[in-house]
């Protein structure tokens, strides 16, 4: 039997096909999204390589194919609180899928207005979901898409576990005491930063109200269509390649389909976990037919599916191509080399089976970057938000 959900940016890069899938699979599914990431492409000034549709034709085109009815609400969860509460009120979701939050690391750190929206946007719209869950008096499950930053990306020495470390402490000699932490975070940007606070207060709200919550701390997604979205050219999803929220991989995909160097960022050392769009919708299907019981604590799953190094990627991608490689000043403050061991057994164990980089990439290429690249606005392919002003002097000087 399907369940009652609401997904909360359902309009974005993940929330829309998560959306989709979720549907398909027989549950009634609620959209909640302010369009917020459509106004930022306005400010920004560009736009997803693929073309995006407005929520009204997408929605009719989904109900159009398969008679499933989304519907949409257009809303600010972070401070539209009264309009929240009345949703969940009324709908009785089973579960909520928590997308709702700007989600770029650039974008977190282009000037100190960016900064302070992503706090406010973020940890308000966190905020103001666990309270209303707990105001609603249901009991309703919450899965929020986290990320593999809060763990900050410096080498550990050791397995990164799926949220929990064990600790053992000597109190007095031979007086030894175990216990269980959550792994130290470690940011890399304000946007990191507020994924280490949502941590927070899931750990509190699940402490003092029992809120049940599943957290899962995701890489860097690529690829763009799921099965759900390749059925229609109106149900595509979003691809983009710009500076401020094009993440590497799909960056690297782009400049390679209008024969742009691949602009790899400092050594090219930085090693980063990846997961392909299709795997993230499943991991979330996995994490909703999968509630922690009232009770237990925030099960937290690492949602990603294989690591590289950044150079690596780019010299795969330029084997296939042909594109040329070029190693850029590095806008971010970050170590130029790092390890990055993660223990991802969790869904796994629960019968996912990977979409492996070698085996999807060149689809990506020729149905995706190639098909739209006259789309591409060349001016936007550079990263120009650095971490601080001493890093952005001296990459003026280079």
């Amino acid at each position: 039997m399907g369940k009652k959900v609401i997904v909360l940016g359902g309009d974005g890069f993940c929330g829309w096909p998560t959306s989709l899938h979720l549907s398909e699979n027989g549950n009634e599914v609620v959209i909640v999204d302010n369009l917020s990431r459509r106004n930022i492409d306005n400010e920004l000034e560009t736009e997803s390589l693929t073309p995006i549709q407005p929520m009204g034709i997408r929605l009719k085109t989904w109900e159009k194919l398969t008679g499933n009815k989304i519907n949409f609400f257009n809303f600010d969860i972070a401070q539209d609180y009264e309009q929240l509460l009345k949703l969940i009120n009324e709908f009785k979701p089973d579960s909520i899928i928590h997308f709702a939050e700007q989600r770029s690391a650039p974008y977190s750190m282009k000037s100190s207005k960016h900064k302070r929206y992503t706090v406010d946007n973020n940890l308000n719209g966190t905020n103001n979901l666990l309270a209303a869950v707990v105001e609603s008096g249901l009991d309703i499950h919450i899965i929020h898409l986290g990320t593999m930053g809060v763990y900050g990306y410096g080498t550990a020495g050791m397995e990164i576990p799926e949220g929990y470390l064990s600790i053992k402490l000597e109190k007095e000699p031979g007086n030894i005491i175990e216990h269980e932490i959550l792994y130290p975070v470690n940011p890399g940007s304000v946007y990191h930063l507020t994924k280490t606070q949502d941590q927070l207060m899931f750990a509190y709200y699940n402490k003092n109200d029992l809120v049940r919550v599943t957290d899962l701390h995701q890489g860097i997604v690529w690829g763009t269509q799921t099965q759900e979205t390749k059925k229609d050219e109106k149900l595509i999803n979003r691809f983009d390649y710009d500076g401020d929220y094009g993440t590497v991989l799909n960056r690297f995909l782009m400049q390679a389909a209008i024969n742009y160097s691949l602009t790899v960022h400092g050594t090219g050392g930085q090693t980063r976990a990846f997961i392909h769009i299709q795997d993230t919708v499943r991991c979330i299907d996995i994490a909703l037919n999968n509630p922690p019981k009232r009770g237990e604590k925030v099960k937290i799953f690492n949602q990603m599916t294989e690591t590289h190094r950044v150079r690596d990627l780019a010299k795969l991608i330029s084997n296939i191509t042909g594109a040329n490689i070029e190693f850029v000043a590095n806008p971010r403050k970050e170590d130029n080399e790092n390890e990055l061991l993660v223990i991802n057994d969790k869904f796994l164990s629960h019968g996912l089976k990977p979409i492996t980089l070698v085996d999807s990439l060149l689809e990506e290429v020729i149905n995706i970057t190639k098909k739209y690249s006259h789309r591409c606005n060349l001016d936007k392919i550079p990263c120009i938000s650095y971490w601080n002003n001493y890093q952005k002097d001296n990459a003026e000087k280079i």
